[in-house]
C-alpha cells in the first residue's frame, strides 16, 4: 500500500464514520478556549471541563484574569495536573494579551507562541478551532496514532509529524483531521492497549497489518 492510498483510505473512513469531529473542551470565547487548552496539557478534557465553569465565571476575560495572582488561580485549578505551573502560565498569558493585544487572542502562530504557556500545539489548536485555519495541532494522541497507522514514517518529533500530515491531508480537512486523530487515539487507538478488534481503520493500518497488534 502506498502512502497516498493509506491517507485516502483513512480519510474516506473518517469522513463516512465520523462526519462531526470537534474539540471536547467547553468554551464560549477564544479567550476561554485558550485557557482550557493551556490547562489541558497532560490532563483530560473531562477534568478541565469540571474546573473551568467556576474559573470562567470568576475571570471571564483576559483583563479580569490579568488582575489575579497565581495563588488566586490555583484555588480554581488545583485538581488539574501541574496546577502551580499552569496558574503562573494563565496569569502570564492574560497579562500578555492585555499588554500586547488589547485583551484579544491573536490569530497567527508567530504571535500566539510569544504568549506565556502557549507552545506550537496550543497555538495550532486556537488557529484551527477559533480562526478556522488549516493548522494541525500534534498532541500525544495525534503523534501516536499517526505513527501507528503509518501516516508518518516513525516520525521522530511532533513538528515532523505536523509537517507530514499537513503535506498529505487536503487543506480543507486539516482542522477536522486533527480532531479525528485525537478522538481515535482517545477512544480506540489507546496508548497501552489499542482496540484493534473494533477499529475500522484496520485495512489501512501499518501497525495492525504488520502483526504488532497480536
Amino acid at each position: 500500500m502506498t502512502v497516498r492510498q493509506r491517507y485516502q483510505g483513512v480519510i474516506e473512513w473518517f469522513e463516512k464514520n465520523v462526519p462531526v469531529a470537534e474539540t471536547e473542551l467547553h468554551y464560549r470565547t477564544p479567550f476561554e478556549l485558550l485557557v482550557a487548552v493551556i490547562l489541558s496539557a497532560q490532563c483530560t478534557d473531562k477534568r478541565i471541563n469540571m474546573v473551568t465553569p467556576a474559573l470562567f465565571e470568576a475571570y471571564p476575560t483576559a483583563e479580569a484574569m490579568a488582575k489575579a495572582s497565581p495563588d488566586d488561580i490555583f484555588e480554581y485549578i488545583k485538581s488539574v495536573t501541574f496546577p502551580n505551573n499552569k496558574s503562573r502560565s494563565l496569569v502570564g498569558m492574560a497579562n500578555a494579551l492585555v499588554d500586547n493585544y488589547g485583551g484579544e487572542v491573536p490569530d497567527t502562530i508567530e504571535e500566539l507562541t510569544k504568549i506565556p504557556g502557549v507552545g506550537r500545539k496550543t497555538a495550532n489548536v486556537i488557529l484551527s478551532v477559533v480562526f478556522n485555519k488549516a493548522a494541525m495541532a500534534v498532541d500525544t494522541h495525534v503523534f501516536r496514532v499517526s505513527n501507528r497507522i503509518g501516516l508518518t514514517d516513525d516520525s521522530p518529533n511532533p513538528l515532523v509529524t505536523e509537517k507530514t500530515l499537513v503535506e498529505n491531508i487536503p487543506e480543507n480537512l486539516i482542522g477536522k483531521a486533527h480532531h479525528w486523530l485525537i478522538l481515535h487515539g482517545r477512544y480506540v487507538c489507546t496508548a497501552r492497549k489499542p482496540k484493534c478488534h473494533e477499529c475500522g481503520l484496520r485495512p489501512y493500518c501499518k501497525y495492525y497489518n504488520t502483526g504488532k497488534s497480536e
